[in-house]
């Protein structure tokens, strides 16, 4: 999963660094303030580290010249309230740095991502985003993602919008 790719702006390298990581925290403090300019407020979604651990999730940051630009992580969900399933996971966290953006890099956190869930056995990618996001909502939607049944503790806010994406699970 990781592996380092070089580009005309530099080398990136994607490192699968767990949520407690600190540059993951960095990059996590980050998003929460994009949140708040974006819908006044930050994300108080649980987030702990322990769920974005193998085998039941994983967390991974795109360095480019060794400096954390993008990151993201998805953790298994179980089934049951929401309409969530036994081999959903979530995507969360997806995040690039404002510098960085327009290189591709969300696109390739989200397939590796996809690729590490998929081995683990998850047969459903989900995610919960927001109308002051469209950038997201486009690439999501660029790589199948549809709308799917609103989950989590923002499932009745109008700004809200939850996608999913069936994928295949590892033989």
């Amino acid at each position: 999963m990781e592996s380092t790719t070089t580009e005309a702006t530099g080398t990136v390298e994607f490192r699968i660094t767990g949520y407690a990581h600190p540059d993951a925290q960095a990059l996590s403090a980050e998003v929460q303030q994009e949140y708040v300019r974006r819908y006044g407020g930050p994300d108080d979604t649980v987030m702990r580290a322990e769920d974005f651990e193998a085998p039941s999730g994983l967390f991974l940051i795109a360095y480019l010249d060794g400096r954390p630009v993008a990151c993201g992580g998805w953790r298994a969900k179980q089934g049951g309230l929401d309409g969530l399933r036994d081999g959903d996971a979530e995507l969360k966290r997806m995040f690039v740095i404002p510098d960085a953006r327009g290189r591709g890099l969300a696109r390739a956190v989200l397939h590796r991502l996809e690729e590490a869930a998929v081995e683990a056995g998850r047969t459903r990618l989900i995610l919960e985003t927001g109308t002051e996001q469209p950038e997201a909502v486009a690439l999501y939607g660029s790589e199948g993602y549809v709308a799917i049944r609103k989950y989590g503790m923002y499932k009745d806010h109008p700004q809200s919008i939850c996608l999913g994406k069936e994928v295949a699970a590892a033989a």
